[in-house]
């Protein structure tokens, strides 16, 4: 067990994402059960390892995800004791308003689904979809969410999203105790690499997701050829090429190197990994538990990309 940054949590170094649980065969190719979902949240809070569920209000079609992490709930009695749960707030699924009153509405909802008064951490999902300046003006999602806060309906703030620059805008605010980014930390993209330091040495909670690139550092670039669920460079899928050949050289699997990678960031307090199966809960613990090589981690430094191909290049790469 880790502590969330400064929030007094303590969390488990893996964290279960549950969007794969909503059942989006079209965004990751395949469907999964109302009973596969609820046995797959059993798995994890039985394991006796992970502690951390990640889910959000726009995970599926009424939001599935979370309707399905209640039912496990609700059949257990509750959140266990010692589990942390974190949701997000989602526009409108309709109307993409994503106003204050909305942020509002997006955690009622959560809260109604999960059968829960409140929950431990709340995000502030994808900004990126709304401006910075409508997001921060009075009584916009921004002063929503303290509010929230305030009212005891959530005990902690996140800010969950992609673009680095637009984290460290909201971070900045002062009011978020947690960022959550994916994608950006991975063995073929360290887009996030100074904001997770810089949120760290501050005492910010750093959540790293899809350690996997979005199935890449799993399938293989021929079965995954998406980097982060968009077309790349060439040069992406070439490199997770050498990656996996280097690999299996020193006998580990790309996907133990991959997640293993973000396990072993100092300044990483937990990294999500979206499962969709109790086979897949099994098999993530197994990967984190595998031996590997010292020297395997030098040789997979010399393969990253350029900065130029990350998801969000340095400036003046």
């Amino acid at each position: 067990m880790t502590s969330l940054g400064s929030t007094g949590l303590a969390i488990s170094p893996l964290c279960v994402g549950t969007s794969p649980l909503a059942s989006m065969p079209g965004l990751y190719g395949y469907a999964v059960s109302e009973q596969r979902a609820v046995d797959t949240v059993n798995a994890v809070l039985d394991s006796g390892t992970i502690t951390f569920i990640d889910t959000s209000n726009g995970y599926g079609a009424g939001g599935s995800a979370e309707k399905r992490i209640g039912l496990a709930l609700r059949g257990r009695g509750g959140l266990p004791r010692g589990a942390v749960l974190a949701t997000k707030v989602d526009p409108d699924p309709h109307t993409g308003d994503f106003s204050g009153a909305r942020v509002r509405k997006s955690l009622e909802e959560s809260l109604e689904r999960l059968g829960l008064p409140s929950v431990q951490l709340l995000h502030l999902h994808d900004p990126e979809r709304i401006s910075f300046s409508d997001a921060t003006a009075p009584g916009g999602p921004v002063e929503t969410l303290a509010a929230l806060k305030a009212e005891g309906l959530a005990e902690h703030l996140g800010v969950a999203g992609g673009p680095v620059a637009l984290m460290q805008q909201y971070l900045d605010t002062g009011v978020f105790e947690v960022v959550l980014t994916h994608n950006r930390y991975t063995l073929l993209d360290r887009s996030a690499l100074s904001l997770f330091q810089a949120a760290h040495a501050r005492g910010i909670g750093v959540l790293n997701a899809a350690p996997y690139g979005g199935g890449m550092l799993v399938k293989g670039p021929e079965t995954q050829q998406k980097y982060a669920y968009g077309e790349r460079d060439d040069r992406i899928a070439a490199a997770a090429v050498k990656m996996r050949n280097a690999c299996a050289h020193a006998g580990v699997p790309l996907a133990a190197a991959a997640l293993q990678f973000s396990l072993k960031a100092p300044f990483v307090d937990s990294t999500v990994v979206g499962l969709s199966s109790p086979a897949r809960v099994a098999e993530t613990l197994e990967l984190a538990r595998l031996k590997i090589p010292p020297s395997l981690w030098d040789e997979l430094e010399d393969l990253v990309p350029s900065p130029s191909l990350w998801l969000d290049p340095p400036k003046g790469s």
